[in-house]
This record gives structure tokens, sequence and C-alpha cells, in this order.
């Protein structure tokens, strides 16, 4: 070995092995691509090992590589810590916070949550990456995520964000009237749905609820959609009903656009949570907008 590798490299290379490319490591470094290729070859010149293979449409860790990842991450995870606490010395939080979360509750962080964070804390950044995905937070090297308690990994410390909420299946007055009003979920079968693809590819099965009822149905309709905001869109257009989370279609309710349909077979459900792992020293920037949701709650 010529010379001992840099701190920013080896942070680099466990970026890179992480995500498993160049392009999302540079994205959660803000680096190009090509400054984190050149730095990879001069790490391994350094090294004097391949820690990477490397192919046109994928990367991976070798062997060597696997090995320098698990020694790196705690290593790496320990300085952060560390610079975080010497951070709290400091008048406020300082530095990048990132949250994993969906479309739907980054909207919601941005009525109220996130202008209250970065206006008591002006030496934050926030980094909001939306994903249909559900993820391993730390695995891929965010602070703390944002989802429906339902989906919140039983590991992890959760904040309530805002109360109960509901899946509500939404038509426009125009189709209820042309088409009539679904009284069971099985009468969808008969209607033209808005389908949900998720991001795994496939459809989204409808799920309902009545006293300790369950049923699931694959509806049947023309349009797919990826995107709960579209869906409502759709169904103001009056080209079938869907089925979305009803804090997305409660403008078009409130100005009747829209009108629920099978309201007794939709339940409340627990609403969104941050989460956040609780086997570590959380950051003060995370400790900051923790309070800052504790206090709009």
């Amino acid at each position: 070995m010529n010379a001992k590798p840099a701190l920013a490299e080896m942070a680099a290379f466990a970026a890179i092995a992480r995500q498993r490319s160049f392009r999302k490591a540079a994205d959660e470094l803000g680096l190009a691509p090509s400054t984190l290729s050149h730095m990879m070859r001069t790490l391994e010149a350094r090294m004097e090992v391949r820690l990477l293979h490397r192919t046109t449409r994928s990367v991976a860790p070798t062997e060597a590589g696997e090995r320098l990842l698990a020694r790196l991450q705690p290593a790496l995870h320990a300085l952060d810590e560390a610079l975080d606490e010497v951070n709290a010395f400091r008048d406020g939080p300082a530095g990048t916070l990132r949250i994993n979360t969906s479309e739907a509750a980054a909207a919601l962080l941005l009525e109220r949550i996130v202008p209250a964070f970065l206006a008591e804390h002006p030496q934050m950044a926030l980094d909001l990456v939306t994903d249909g995905r559900l993820i391993d937070i730390v695995a891929e090297g965010f602070d703390a995520g944002i989802r429906l308690g339902e989906s919140v990994p039983q590991d992890m410390i959760a904040i309530a964000i805002d109360g109960p909420t509901r899946f509500l299946a939404v038509a426009a007055p125009a189709y209820l009237a042309a088409h009539g009003y679904p009284r069971t979920p099985q009468d969808l079968q008969r209607h033209a749905c808005i389908r949900h693809r998720l991001p795994s590819g496939k459809p989204y099965r409808w799920e309902f609820a009545r006293r300790g009822q369950e049923v699931v149905i694959d509806v049947p309709g023309a349009l797919t959609l990826d995107h709960t905001g579209l869906m409502v869109q759709a169904a103001v257009a009056g080209l079938g009903i869907a089925y979305v989370p009803q804090r997305v279609a409660q403008t078009a309710l409130d100005s009747v656009a829209l009108r629920p349909v099978l309201e007794p077979w939709c339940p409340q459900i627990p609403g969104l949570y941050l989460y956040y792992p609780g086997h570590r020293h959380v950051p003060a920037g995370l400790k900051a907008f923790i309070a800052v949701v504790r206090a709009q709650g």
C-alpha cells in the first residue's frame, strides 16, 4: 500500500458499495459520478486491490470490498456521531438531515413542519427523498423515515405526526349519476376503477374492512397510475372510482368535485409517523426536527 486512503475516498466507497450505483451515491454525496469514479480508481490504486466490480449496468463490491465495507460502516457511523456531539456545542444544530418519505407525506410536511424547522434552525439543510418503496433507512443512509403507522418497522422509535387517516373510494358526481353508487366492495367489479401501480410494478389490490370482515378486491379498470394525486385528477375528470388517502382527495371532496363511496367499508388506520433507529446516538438535527414535529402536532 503506497499511502493511506483519504477519509473522503473511504466515505465515497461506502456510499457506492451501499447504493450499488455511482449515480445514487453521487446524489447522496452531492458529487458528480465522474468525480466518484476518479476517487475509486485512486483508492484502488493506493490500496493495490480491486474493491468494486463494475459493468455498464451494475456496481457491486468484490470480496475485499465487502470486508472493507463491513468494517468501514460502523467507523463512519461513529465518526458521524462524534461530529454531531461536537455540533451540540454550537449555537444550534447544523448540517443536513436526510429523511425518506412518500410524496403525500412530503406534501403534508411542507405545509407547516418544514417551514417551521428551517426558520428555527437556519444552519440546517433538509433533504427529503420521496420514494414509493419501503426501504431500510439505515442501510441507505437516511437519518429518519416517514410512513403510515402500519408500515413502520417494529424495531424503530416512532413519533406520530398526525392523527388517524384512511383510504377512501371517491368518484365524480357525473360518473356516479351515469353508473350508480357501489354498495359493497364486490360491486366495484361492475365499475371503471382507476388502478394504482405499486413501485414493484404490481397493481394494488383495494383493501376494505367492516365489522371485522375484510375484503380485498383486484379491481378492473382501463386506467392505471402510480401517483395518488393523478388518481384524484382522473376521478375528478369522471374517468372512474379512485381509492386514495383521504387527505389527498380532501380539497376535491370539500368542493364536491368528488364524492365518497363505500364509506362504511373504509375504516381509519394509524396516520403518519416519523421513525428512526433507537440503537444509536440521535443526531442534533434530528432531535431539533422531532421537537418541531411535536410542537406542530
